[in-house]
């Protein structure tokens, strides 16, 4: 199987804005409209994408170069969907107001980035919300200050009492989770958990952990 067709394999479902915000990798070369290499978001490198918006804006050009452009709005940020020649029927039935499956390769040209689009498939308002929901599903959540500050304590707390524990050889971690009451038992089990890969607690027996520093 050839690379080009690795590529087409995953189309990603992403934000407008979050594409819009991501490092750009560009070729190495002297020309000044470099060739874009890919978005780099998180620890994926996008070429190709899966989007659903709205349509906030149509143009046809009516030069002989023909091309065509929509704009395109899912509420997090906007993006230009463009077709050129042989290309137009992939937008002549898409219009203003419309909502829309846009599947493509990302480009970018006067370092504005649009999308090159393979497949247009008009949808249901309703998928807005649907595809908002998929990406929220799939995005691990990122805690506030206040909460990364509150789960050190309880960490803290934890290896107090594990060092607490070492002159009766230990705790059960049953014992940790009914000590520390007010927090939540799955972000203790968590905690215990991380201790132990990181090798500053060990468990001599299950259920069972002693600190080891």
């Amino acid at each position: 199987m050839s690379p080009e067709i690795r590529k087409r394999e995953t189309a990603y479902k992403v934000k407008i804005g979050e594409l819009l915000r991501a490092n750009q990798i560009f070729e190495e070369s002297e020309s000044l409209n470099k060739k874009l290499k890919f978005v780099e978001l998180g620890n994926k490198n996008l070429l190709r994408i899966n989007i659903i918006a709205n349509v906030i804006d149509k143009y046809e050009s009516q030069g002989e170069t023909r091309f065509a452009s929509v704009t395109i709005d899912d509420g997090s940020g906007q993006i230009r969907v463009r077709v050129f020649s042989d290309q137009m029927d992939k937008l002549e039935n898409i219009n203003q107001g419309d909502t829309v499956l846009i599947i493509g390769m990302i480009r970018s040209y006067n370092q504005e980035l649009y999308i090159l689009p393979e497949i247009v498939k008009k949808q249901d308002p309703k998928y807005l919300l649907v595809r908002k929901l998929e990406i929220q599903k799939s995005t691990p959540k990122q805690k506030t200050p206040q909460q990364k500050k509150e789960i050190k304590a309880w960490r803290d707390s934890v290896v107090d009492l594990i060092k607490a524990a070492e002159e009766r050889e230990g705790i059960d971690k049953d014992e940790i989770i009914l000590t520390l009451k007010n927090a939540n038992p799955s972000v203790i089990s968590q905690e215990i958990q991380k201790l132990l890969e990181e090798g500053i607690i060990y468990e001599p027996k299950p259920g069972r952990v002693r600190y080891l520093g």
